[in-house]
């Protein structure tokens, strides 16, 4: 098998970009080949630039007006990976990588999905409702937030109170299975 070459966008710490580094760093087979963000000081750089890995910090003018989608054409990635990334990609992207964009969403879709839908917003709303479980969703990215088929879900029990702590043992979960559905959708392409 050919390398295969993943890109990731992302605008934040980056703690779960680190972690598919780490995950592919002693493999020839899967490379992560560039990072994307719209955030210039997001810490996630400072990880990228601590693992060698090439990165582009774009502008929202820079994403709608195809630099990000001219630099993507000359990577030719085999998957795009959204790694607490929090904008909408642009449709001429998505409809050029069809089936190859690929997100983590912190709830059980089609619950709490959706625009604003992230992060420790996505717990509280959980929390409020006193839901009894929770998890996430890695699934293909379509032209609507958080719509896309999906593709893998882990259920998870909600056994606190606090939204930080539930977000800690989500993301706990999402670092250990992301990797591997990374791998396996790379290894049936």
């Amino acid at each position: 098998m050919s390398s295969k070459k993943i890109v990731i966008f992302a605008s934040g710490s980056g703690s779960s970009v680190e972690n598919i580094l780490i995950k592919f760093k002693e493999t020839s087979k899967i490379n992560v080949v560039k990072i994307y963000c719209n955030n210039h000081k997001a810490f996630v750089l400072k990880r990228a630039k601590k693992y060698n890995i090439k990165t582009l910090v774009f502008s929202v003018s820079d994403f709608n007006n195809n630099v990000v989608f001219d630099d993507l054409n000359l990577i030719k990635p085999d998957l795009i990976v959204l790694a607490g990334f929090l904008k909408k990609i642009p449709e001429l992207i998505i409809e050029s990588f069809k089936n190859k964009i690929i997100n983590i969403h912190p709830s059980l879709l089609p619950k709490y999905g959706g625009k604003g839908m992230y992060g420790l917003n996505v717990h509280k709303k959980v929390i409020i409702n006193n839901d009894l479980d929770t998890g996430f969703t890695i699934h293909y990215v379509n032209k609507e937030y958080d719509e896309g088929d999906i593709i893998f879900q882990k259920k998870i029990d909600v056994d606190t109170s606090l939204a930080d702590e539930l977000a800690k043992k989500v993301l706990k979960e999402e670092h250990k299975h992301y990797p591997l559905i990374i791998e396996k959708i790379l290894n049936e392409s």
